[in-house]
């Protein structure tokens, strides 16, 4: 993980990738790229709504995303992005900007997320949206570069071990 020019720390909503991101990107001295600031505005107004994304259109999502890997990767920074990369194609997607990405699959049981969800404050990602992303969910493969992790541990916890 160390070695990693980038990682994406990947899962469906709730299960800790913005507090594990920004905690890995730290402990690194890595750039730290929120996913979610990335959605253009009509991408938020339709999760907001409770409409699940399509794949058509996350693909400039992913696409802001991977140009933002690669460039910090380009000016000699590493980088770390929370995002939910849910299926393989979007992991792929994310690997032709940066083939060097490792993800880190934060786990998590579908209870947890909704009840994380639920609890947070001022996202705009509703709890009802849950069901979606687990059913949209391909975890990753053992043939891809991927780290998967529990997600109900402690972000001290992932990091120590992720890095020690």
């Amino acid at each position: 993980m160390r070695s990693a020019p980038a990682i994406v720390v990947m899962g469906v909503a709730g299960c800790g990738k913005t507090v594990v991101g920004e905690a890995l990107a730290e402990a690194l001295g890595a750039v730290f790229i929120e996913g979610d600031r990335l959605h253009p505005p009509e991408n938020v107004a339709r999760m907001a709504r409770g409409e699940p994304l399509t794949d058509a259109l996350r693909e400039g999502w992913l696409d802001a995303i991977g140009e933002r890997i690669a460039s910090a990767v380009a000016n000699g920074h590493k980088a770390v992005a929370a995002c939910s990369a849910l299926k393989r194609s979007y992991r792929d997607r994310l690997l032709g900007f940066c083939p060097g990405i490792v993800f880190l699959y934060l786990k998590i049981d579908r209870e947890t997320a909704w009840r994380r969800v639920v609890g947070r404050k001022s996202h705009f990602m509703p709890a009802s949206l849950v069901d979606s992303q687990f059913a949209t969910l391909e975890e990753p493969g053992p043939d891809e570069p991927a780290v998967t992790v529990d997600a109900a541990r402690s972000v001290a916890g992932i990091v120590k071990d992720l890095l020690g």
